[in-house]
């Protein structure tokens, strides 16, 4: 197993161990693979997601049998969801005692059905290098996924002799997993269409944000043909914010602009994104006054929630790569069509200094990112600050769970990315509710002095549900206070990882600079105010014309 690992450009690997994966690890101290000794599973498969995020490699994490595995599902789904390459190898008990509810014994190919590309028990030694060869292909071909390889313990202490560790993957994958040609003909439609459009708007989405190429072909179409271009939280970093063709995010909690140039062009390029609830939000009152074509390498997506004009299979890359060859002897004029949308822009209110306004909090750590930063969120209000106000300078540079939402995800991602990334900084964006779902990971920052900034947005409540929890619930704030919890500055020193506390936007502009330029960890403990909510916001179900926000207009 570890030298098919190897043989797979594996050099480091997340896990726990248990019964079931001793022999496994007792043989790790014959290889170069680097073991990160996670503390909890959900731990290691986020930190496993994070580093594939990071690197654009494919992500591996070990478990034990029983629970181990069981640990490791949401953060399957996560990968799921969101298109991240990993494999999982799992123990599992002999196979003399399968079936037979025998101590830390699970059905974890089944269980793992849904949120993986591929799930195997492997039933003799023999098949390992097969099984591995095959699960590096599926998880990194094709729209990316997690892939799961089960072993019962005895299959681990068989002896073999005379196996090929050279296995290639098996033709029925290499075919069912080989990407769409687009042809010449598809890129003549678009280019057609775009030409006729007088109102066109380009999307992008998380398929997109997978290599760092693929933003000089997009910036070449956007800037020759002189279309405005819009993103979905997984493509943050792509697009410069400071192009002028560049409208932010979309959907629940994009901007103003962008939202209108959704609902207002006339033809409406998606590439890499899944048309999901929250950038449609009603989908019978979205873009309805578009044409629509639609670009991505999974054929189930084009459709499934909005109905298309033109449906192109195939990779985002290569598309824009194609389209940005084809146009660049045209340029196009939608000036006005871009002075409409900017004239549709609305700004947020400017919060006091001598409290923490969120907005002016991320302006000030949105000074701090450069070309080699990372920016890693939990998930709730704080995700959704650093969507709408922090700017990461390139593709695979905003990491965050964004199709599951998957609270805890940060940490251990973070650390993910950095072990992945050793010279660029990592900002981890957290809340107070998200961080304690798995803090155990701090043991991690400590053992290996991993240099993350932690920022955790504390404002002593599940900030997102509270939110909702006054917009609709007549602010019936039931089960959502935090007001019980650590002493930060005790758990940050338990660790070893200095601590800081900032309460007023001074505080944030004085400390925050050299903090975030640091040579090693950080804790910094951000006491937002705590009924401050993300705006703008379209309520769940509404169309995206039916925004909700505290606007300086309004004031």
């Amino acid at each position: 197993m570890l030298s098919c690992l190897e043989k797979q450009g594996v050099d480091l690997v997340f896990g726990l161990p248990g019964g079931a994966v001793i022999p496994l690890y007792d043989r790790l101290k014959n290889f170069e693979l680097k073991h990160i000794l996670m503390r909890h599973e959900q731990g290691a498969v986020h930190a496993a997601d994070g580093y594939a995020r990071a690197t654009g490699k494919v992500g591996v994490c070990f478990a034990t049998s029983g629970p181990g595995a069981a640990n490791m599902m949401t953060g399957l789904g996560t990968a799921a969801m969101d298109s991240i390459p990993l494999v999982m190898i799992s123990g599992q008990v002999a196979r003399s005692l399968l079936g037979k509810d025998s101590f830390q014994e699970a059905y974890v190919t089944g269980m793992s059905d849904a949120v993986t590309k591929n799930s195997v028990m492997v039933t003799d030694a023999k098949q390992i290098p097969q099984v591995i060869a095959d699960a590096f292909l599926i998880a990194s071909s094709g729209r990316p996924g997690p892939v799961l390889v089960d072993i019962p313990k005895d299959v681990f202490q068989q002896n073999v002799e005379n196996i090929n560790l050279d296995a290639e993957p098996r033709e029925r994958y290499r075919r069912k997993l080989k990407n769409s040609v687009i042809t010449r003909e598809q890129i003549r439609k678009v280019r057609f269409m775009l030409n006729e459009a007088k109102k066109p708007l380009i999307i992008i989405g998380g398929g997109v944000n997978t290599t760092d190429s693929v933003r000089k072909n997009i910036l070449q179409v956007v800037r020759t043909l002189d279309v405005p271009i819009s993103q979905t939280l997984m493509a943050n970093g792509v697009i410069p914010d400071d192009d002028p063709h560049f409208v932010g995010m979309v959907g629940m909690h994009g901007t103003t602009d962008g939202n209108y140039a959704i609902q207002n062009c006339d033809l409406l390029l998606a590439v890499g994104m899944r048309f999901d609830d929250r950038v449609t939000s009603d989908t019978k009152r979205f873009s309805t006054k578009s044409k629509k074509i639609h670009v991505d390498i999974d054929s189930s997506e084009i459709g499934k929630n909005v109905q298309v004009d033109l449906p192109i299979v195939g990779d985002a890359e290569e598309f824009f790569e194609l389209l940005a060859n084809d146009c660049e002897d045209e340029t196009l004029d939608h000036s006005a069509w871009r002075q409409e949308i900017a004239d549709h822009y609305r700004p947020l209110r400017h919060g006091d200094a001598k409290t923490l306004p969120p907005m002016e909090l991320y302006g000030v750590i949105n000074d701090a990112i450069d070309e080699n930063t990372i920016v890693v969120t939990d998930v709730g209000q704080h995700q959704m600050w650093a969507a709408l106000f922090l700017h990461p300078k390139g593709p695979r540079r905003f990491i965050t769970s964004g199709g599951l939402g998957t609270m805890g995800y940060g940490l251990p991602a973070a650390i993910g990315a950095q072990f992945g990334k050793r010279k660029d900084k990592v900002f981890l964006i957290t809340g107070d509710g998200s961080f304690q779902m798995n803090l155990q990971e701090l043991c991690i920052i400590k053992e290996f002095n991993v240099p993350v900034k932690i920022l955790l947005m504390n404002n002593g409540y599940l900030g997102m549900v509270r939110q909702w929890q006054e917009m609709f619930n007549n602010a019936n704030y039931a089960a959502t206070t935090l007001d019980v919890g650590p002493d930060w500055e005790k758990l940050a020193a338990a660790y070893d990882i200095p601590y800081h506390c900032i309460e007023h936007l001074d505080d944030a502009k004085e400390k925050l600079p050299a903090l975030l330029n640091s040579d090693g960890p950080e804790f910094i403990d951000c006491r937002i105010n705590k009924f401050s909510n993300v705006y703008p916001m379209i309520p769940a179900g509404s169309s995206l014309d039916e925004i909700v926000g505290e606007f300086e207009d309004e004031a």
